[in-house]
């Protein structure tokens, strides 16, 4: 489960810093933060 929760944050994370390259703000900060949210090092939405 620690696995997929990491690939989903990793996920999250690249999406998060793309959408910030192309100039939506807003968006790329919600996408990251969601990303460290998920991830079992951070505040894991699921335990």
């Amino acid at each position: 489960m620690a696995t997929l929760l990491w690939i989903i944050a990793a996920i999250l994370v690249i999406a998060g810093i793309v959408t910030l390259v192309r100039g939506q703000v807003l968006w790329g900060i919600v996408l990251i933060v969601l990303g460290l949210l998920v991830g079992p090092g951070g505040v894991s939405l699921f335990a």
